[in-house]
């Protein structure tokens, strides 16, 4: 029995897809899994797949569809049918089982489609006596699948065999330690794939900014004949019975969201704000912190929290010449991050220990919270600073820096997957903003930002620092020439502040 024949089953699931209001979906459906097709389903399926149906069943669907279109619903039924259907035949090997899996970005996201599928199974007679046992993440069935979720880690998905992998909101995903949590997951649970016959990837998501897996397997695949399917498809298309009045008041309050989150189109006011390229140039490899040398004049900058929600951050670096002489380079020396809940007093003294292990009794911080946090510091030893920039400024004068390689890096997997996650958007004004992603963090990448910004802009150079007639930098505590001698230098370079 195909997957549609099973979804008009009075037996099976037609009670979830009745009516004409699912017939977009069928034929959708009908040519992922190459079913004979009219000639009214076929004209529909050319209008969001811009290509001629498959000749074959594809080994992956991906659905860029707007919200509320049922994209959980029929992902949930492709799961549930893939289980339902399966018939080891040597497949797996002795007291082995596969997984039919929904990966979302976390286990609250990826329950629905597992309680849509659990829901089949309970309520439907013929497939009731299927499930064997409920586990903390799913069930498993009698005839050795399990139907579990899971989070959008590469780790997670390993060693298992797979015959059906659902990337649930993919376009979404996030994870502090990874830059590409969606690529990962999908490389990782394409061997899983190999050894079971009819098993499929179905990527299925609201679209978001133009990167990541979902948008290459956009830009790669959609219009293009193979077995990748791509389909592309509004909300009002996919399920008429939605009020059109809720989309045109989105679509007036703010056109860009709207035309992502309803009308399915990948976002043009919202891009990557920096490359991959140029921070792994940037960055040293296996180098974790950096110990204070004697002679070297530290700086810092802090990301303060309330201890509820936020972590509250601290970036340390120093500025030295490139090894050509010719630059100054801001080089990160150590970044703390203590994760809420934590106690403001407590995440303070223990960076005012940190800060006077390197000899800095003043640190730079964010603005917004100077207030409480300007005391607490003067209580643990520290001067605290409040920026003169704001967080969106601090990253367009980071920017420069480190598309030049004017800065050195630690090699810290959280920093750089916030670095690699922010979003710089421009308003309908046209001004810019840079910020992390819906969802995400910045708080490590806002304080090393700050960090290495002020290190290396003239415009802040500290009181006590003096420049000579060819540049020669000295301090007011040191008179002796911080560069090379014989060197220049360059207007608005200098090495560090006490």
């Amino acid at each position: 029995m195909n997957l549609i024949e099973a979804m008009d089953d009075q037996n099976l699931f037609a009670a979830w897809f009745k009516g004409a209001t699912w017939n977009a979906w069928r034929a959708i459906l009908k040519a992922a899994f190459a079913i004979p097709m009219s000639a009214e389903e076929i004209a529909f399926f050319r209008s969001v797949a811009d290509r001629d149906p498959p000749a074959e069943r594809v080994q992956e669907l991906w659905i860029v569809a707007g919200r509320r279109g049922g994209k959980d619903s029929i992902a949930s039924v492709i799961a549930s049918h893939a289980a339902a259907l399966f018939l080891d035949s040597g497949q797996l090997r002795p007291g082995e089982r596969a997984l039919a899996m929904c990966l979302a970005t976390d286990r609250d996201q990826a329950k629905i489609v597992l309680n849509y599928c659990r829901a089949y199974f309970t309520d439907i007679p013929l497939l009731q006596g299927m499930v064997e046992r409920e586990t903390a993440y799913g069930f498993e069935l009698s005839n050795k699948i399990d139907i579990a979720v899971s989070t959008s880690n590469f780790r997670a998905v390993r060693g298992r065999p797979v015959l059906c992998a659902i990337l649930d909101e993919v376009a979404f995903w996030r994870d502090d330690n990874s830059a590409t949590p969606d690529e990962e997951v999908y490389r990782a649970i394409k061997p899983g794939l190999a050894t079971m016959p009819g098993s499929m990837i179905i990527g299925i998501s609201s679209p978001y900014r133009k990167t990541g897996l979902l948008h290459k397997k956009y830009k790669d695949h959609y219009g293009k004949p193979g077995k990748v399917l791509v389909i592309q498809a509004p909300t009002a298309l996919l399920n008429p019975t939605i009020d059109p009045e809720i989309i045109a008041a989105a679509l007036a309050e703010d056109p860009a969201a709207a035309r992502a989150e309803w009308l399915a189109e990948f976002r043009d006011d919202i891009s990557a704000f920096v490359s991959a390229e140029a921070v792994d140039a940037c960055t040293s490899p296996s180098v974790l912190e950096r110990s204070r040398v004697q002679g070297i004049n530290y700086a810092a900058f802090v990301d303060p929290s309330g201890g509820s929600s936020d972590s509250m951050t601290l970036a340390i670096g120093h500025s030295q010449f490139s090894e050509d002489k010719k630059r100054s380079i801001a080089v990160l020396d150590a970044v703390r991050e203590i994760r809420a809940p934590f106690s403001p007093e407590d995440a303070v003294a223990e960076f005012a220990a940190l800060l006077k292990s390197y000899g800095i009794r003043t640190v730079r911080g964010d603005r917004y919270a100077a207030e409480w946090v300007t005391e607490a510091f003067k209580k643990a030893g520290i001067e605290y600073r409040p920026a003169d920039l704001s967080k969106s400024e601090i990253y367009r004068d980071f920017l420069p820096r480190l598309n030049s390689a004017e800065v050195d890096l630690l090699d810290n997997p959280r920093l750089i997957s916030q670095l690699l996650s922010l979003e710089r958007r421009t308003a309908r004004g046209g001004r810019d903003s840079i910020d992390h992603p819906p969802g995400g963090k910045d708080d490590l990448a806002n304080a090393v930002a700050g960090a290495l910004v002020y290190l290396t802009s003239a415009r802040h150079r500290p009181a006590g620092m003096q420049f000579g007639t060819w540049g020669t930098a000295v301090t007011a505590n040191n008179p002796k020439p911080l560069f090379p001698e014989g060197e220049k230098i360059k207007p608005g370079h200098y090495v560090g502040w006490n």
